[in-house]
């Protein structure tokens, strides 16, 4: 499989011919926040954060469609890149560079109004350690079954190369990294579809090889979600297993995750939503269940959001009767 991915790329980069004008784009955010640490020292509560994404898509003419973008950091330095060679046959999308990963792009899509319920409250060890690393994507439809994703990344050694490059030794003790995903429109299903319509089911899997030493525990992740909408109303339950991976089986430490959303718009501007998370460790010591209650509030106009989120977590980073709530507003303006 892995063999196949990379013969497919390169298959078709030696076939393209010369491409017609394209476009190039520039969009951004920038984001300001006040968030409040309930349970311990505050400090100064003001955060930023900003966001610049260079875009640019072009046809060749041969027909197969070319898409590049380029992203920054905090500080303006280069980030994430990708270059996407859509329409491949006719058939595949073909993704080269470090920007997204399969998994990593579902690690939570039940529904809400603001932030995960996660994103502030409580320390979970989450699914989708295939973003911001370099590899390569296909994504094609599949019949009856859906959108279908898979990323190689042939070192996960989180190093960019730059052209012309390879990592050597970066980082000797890891392997490769493989992860997959489908999402299944259940409404668009031959005869069930009559009365599924609404719902969505995502799946996705990925296996990496952490360790290159003989005789390791391999870390992997797996999630199920399933997703419904009608009207103004949506909700969500997922499931999710990782584990770390370890020098052996007897030692490895794995969570088990149930996360569940609901969310609610008002009207076009505003939505609400619940949210909860829950987190078995399972471990030598008999870690407690974390668990995380979120109610969030989303507000639009126009390029700008304004949110604000109160989540509190029962034995915060799975340590008995510890806890962790916090407050929090934003203020997005996305250009």
């Amino acid at each position: 499989m892995k063999l196949t991915k990379i013969l497919v790329a390169l298959s078709f980069l030696f076939a393209v011919s010369t491409a017609n004008a394209g476009e190039l784009t520039v969009t951004g955010s920038m984001q300001a926040t006040y968030q409040s640490e309930v349970d311990g020292v505050t400090g100064n509560p003001l955060g930023m954060d900003r966001e610049l994404k260079f875009a640019g898509s072009t046809e060749l003419d041969n027909g197969i469609t070319v898409s590049v973008m380029q992203d920054t950091g905090d500080s303006l330095t280069f980030g994430n890149s990708l270059i996407t060679f859509g329409g491949v046959a006719g058939l595949v999308d073909v993704s080269i560079g470090s920007d997204g990963g399969v998994v990593d792009a579902i690690d939570d899509i039940t529904p809400n109004a603001f932030e995960e319920a996660n994103a502030t409250s409580g320390t979970y060890n989450d699914i989708g350690d295939d973003a911001s690393n370099t590899g390569i994507t296909l994504a094609f439809a599949v019949p009856y079954l859906g959108d279908f994703k898979t990323k190689y990344i042939p070192k996960h050694d989180g190093n960019k190369n730059a052209d012309k490059e390879a990592s050597a030794a970066t980082d000797s003790a890891v392997g490769s990294m493989s992860s997959y995903s489908l999402v299944t429109d259940l409404g668009a299903l031959p005869v069930a579809g009559d009365v599924l319509g609404g719902a969505k089911l995502t799946l996705g899997y990925l296996d990496h090889d952490h360790s290159t030493v003989a005789g390791t525990d391999d870390a992997m992740d797996a999630t199920a979600a399933l997703t419904y909408g009608n009207g103004p109303l949506s909700l969500g339950i997922q499931y999710k297993f990782h584990n770390e991976g370890s020098s052996n089986s007897a030692n490895s430490v794995e969570y088990k995750d149930t996360v569940i959303g609901l969310a609610y718009a008002v009207n076009d501007a505003l939505s609400i939503s619940y949210n909860r998370y829950e987190s078995y460790k399972h471990d030598k010591a008999g870690s407690p269940i974390q668990e995380t209650d979120a109610i969030s509030i989303g507000y639009t106009m126009g390029g700008m959001t304004i949110g604000f989120q109160d989540a509190g977590t029962d034995n915060a980073a799975y340590v008995k009767d510890s806890t962790d709530d916090t407050r929090t507003v934003s203020v997005v303006v996305a250009f």
